[in-house]
Parts: structure tokens; C-alpha cells; sequence
């Protein structure tokens, strides 16, 4: 993919754009709009080296986090929970106990690691299993359009 790919339209997929760049210093790699659980849909889900599972919910503005009622059922699907906000964003709103992550739509840092709280074995299996299969249809997509007719995400 070229570095001068057009940008993503909205505040949201413009952060979680820069935080997948910006993870990939890590080794991490990450899809968005990954579904957990039927009514759970998560910004992004980043993988890294080890297997660990991180949740990132982008946050464009002070309205778009309190319109945000879902968040607390993203916990119980990942080893670290995350906030990305841009740069303008008044953090101080953000819960206490959750990690912090600065980002724009060219790159991210992370200002305050989450707490781990390890998945079990059994969850993370599904989990990993959702990611390559997530992955891999949005791939296919990207190859065969056309494909997309055919399946579901």
C-alpha cells in the first residue's frame, strides 16, 4: 500500500489509521471493525508478537465518547483496552484505568500503557481465530471484490 493513499473520510478511521501505523513499531498488526461478540463492534484489534490482543476505541471528539455506551463490554475481549484521541481531544474525561494513545491519522504514541488483564486460554483462542478470519476475508475482498457477495464479515 502507498504511503500517499487517500485518506480515510471520518475523524474515527483517520486515528485508527495512525494508530495501526503507529503500532506497527511494536509489531502489532491490527484490522478495524472487528466484532468480538454479536452487538460488540471494536475500532480496532491490534495482535502482537506474543499473541497478546489489544482494543483501541477511536474517539474524535468529546460527543462521540459519551455517545459511546458500549465500551465496557470491549474488556472482557482483550489483554489491554485503549483510547485514541487526537491531540485536541480533552482527555481528562477518559476513565481512569484504561490506556491512552495520542494519534493523528499519519502515526500514533502511546502516553499511558493499559493494565493487563490476560484473556483465558479458551477466549483467546476464539479470539485469534476471529482476527485471521476477519483479516483474511477483508484480503479476499481487497482481491476479489466480487467475493464479498458470497460471504459475511
Amino acid at each position: 500500500m502507498s504511503l500517499d493513499a487517500p485518506l480515510p473520510v471520518m475523524p474515527g478511521q483517520r486515528l485508527a489509521r495512525g494508530v495501526a501505523r503507529g503500532l506497527r513499531q511494536f509489531d502489532f498488526v491490527s484490522v478495524e471493525e472487528m466484532v468480538p461478540t454479536p452487538g460488540l463492534r471494536v475500532d480496532l484489534m491490534a495482535l502482537g508478537p506474543k499473541g497478546e490482543i489489544w482494543v483501541i476505541e477511536c474517539k474524535s471528539s468529546r460527543a462521540d465518547f459519551r455517545a459511546d455506551q458500549k465500551w465496557q463490554g470491549y474488556l472482557e475481549w482483550c489483554d489491554r483496552f485503549f483510547w485514541a484521541v487526537d491531540a485536541d481531544f480533552p482527555t481528562e474525561i477518559l476513565p481512569e484505568g484504561s490506556g491512552l494513545i495520542m494519534a493523528d491519522a499519519y502515526g500514533a504514541e502511546i502516553i499511558r500503557m493499559a493494565p493487563p488483564s490476560p484473556l483465558a486460554a479458551a477466549r483467546r483462542k476464539v479470539m485469534l481465530q476471529k482476527f485471521a478470519r476477519h483479516a483474511a476475508l477483508r484480503l479476499q475482498g481487497f482481491r476479489d471484490p466480487g467475493v464479498s457477495a458470497f460471504s459475511s464479515v
